[in-house]
């Protein structure tokens, strides 16, 4: 479940970054690459999100 928040919260900061982006450097907005771009930070962010937290070790 957490995984689908992440990639919702992804696609929409990321629409909001491109499109204030695309604003400040007089670019077109394009729906299309901000999320193919917001939905590869996404998976990358859930794989940092894996690797960084060590996993906590069950004591017998």
């Amino acid at each position: 479940m957490h995984y689908i928040v992440t990639f919702v919260w992804a696609i929409v900061l990321g629409q909001i970054v491109g499109f204030l982006g695309g604003a400040l450097s007089k670019s077109p907005y394009d729906f299309k690459m901000t999320l193919i771009a917001s939905i590869i930070v996404a998976i990358f962010v859930i794989i940092i999100g894996e690797f960084a937290v060590p996993k906590e070790k069950k004591q017998a």
